[in-house]
């Protein structure tokens, strides 16, 4: 709502309004009530950043939260739900006769943060939204007039989205079964009720060279910080011949250990992204072409690990 504008209280006086905005209303009612507790929420986890299976403070504060929101006892929160960070709340409307198949929408809420740089990626806010959305949910469910159809409200914590895949892992161990639709946001610049997702690999290439004294011996040594820096500018070079669509973004890892011995190996890490698996088979077979090719280049032998 704009500042100053006021939401209709009661049904009946919302003339030509329908239903649905009227469940719309109440929703975000319910998250206005909400909303210091979920501010403190978010900047609960934002002041202590955990890494990946980390997540134990904001885990707990999460748990917390639905814990105790009121009316007391109106979540059944199940703590360290499959993973020892992940967690599940759920609500159902009380008093509703039981169905085999009730609707089951899933809201996810994650919380792990970046190497070095926090709450960067905003999961806090994330988290935030995801807990929001279920709340208002719930408000729109307990205003509904006549009977209220069978729901069952679900909020599931999924930790290490950045790094190890804390949803596979859930969806591997039937978190996500029989949830009709999972809902969640993420921060942007922008307001979007829609984003296209995208096919995204990691890759570790691996050169081994041979070591050498660096001054006394150099003709001796394989260098292959010189095929991390070479696979690296071949694949700078490759993005003049890259399509808009596409992502290629890595890092040396590895580089030596010190500057008078030849670095008998180095590590890269990449990342691949494209709007679509064949698109993204084609960008990957691009990018090995240009690692060969440092190999190739400097003497060295090669490997890559795909994830």
């Amino acid at each position: 709502m704009r500042p100053g504008e006021e939401r209709p209280v009661e049904g009946g006086a919302c003339d030509g309004v329908s239903e649905l905005e009227l469940l719309k209303l109440r929703a975000a009612e319910r998250i206005d009530e909400a909303a210091e507790r979920l501010g403190a929420l978010s900047r609960a986890i934002w002041s202590k950043p955990e890494l990946a299976y980390q997540e134990h403070h904001a885990h707990g504060v999460l748990t917390r939260f639905f814990e105790c929101e009121p009316p007391a006892a109106s979540w059944t929160v199940q703590p360290h739900y499959q993973l020892a960070t992940a967690f599940r709340a759920e609500w159902e409307l009380p008093g509703v006769p039981a169905v085999p198949r009730p609707l089951h929408l899933g809201f996810l809420c994650e919380y792990d943060a970046l190497p070095g740089i926090g709450h960067a990626c905003g999961h806090n806010l994330i988290a935030e939204v995801g807990a929001a959305a279920a709340l208002g949910v719930k408000g729109a469910m307990e205003g509904l007039r006549g009977p209220p159809p069978p729901v069952k409200v679900t909020v599931l914590g999924t930790p290490a989205e950045e790094d190890g895949g804390g949803k596979i892992d859930l969806i591997e161990a039937g978190a996500f079964k029989n949830l009709d639709v999972v809902f969640m946001a993420h921060p942007s610049q922008e307001n979007a009720a829609y984003l296209p997702d995208v096919a995204e690999h990691d890759m570790t290439v691996k050169y081994h060279g041979k070591a050498s004294h660096a001054a006394a011996y150099p003709w001796e040594g394989v260098n292959a910080l010189d095929a991390a820096v070479l696979a690296y500018s071949n694949l700078s070079v490759l993005r003049q011949q890259m399509k808009p669509t596409w992502r290629v973004h890595g890092i040396i890892k590895n580089g030596g250990v010190k500057p008078n011995i030849i670095p008998s190996y180095s590590e890269l890490i990449y990342y691949f992204r494209a709007p679509s698996m064949r698109e993204l088979a084609v960008l990957t077979k691009k990018a090995e072409d240009c690692f060969k090719a440092a190999a190739l280049a400097t003497g060295c032998t090669v490997r890559t690990f795909k994830s």
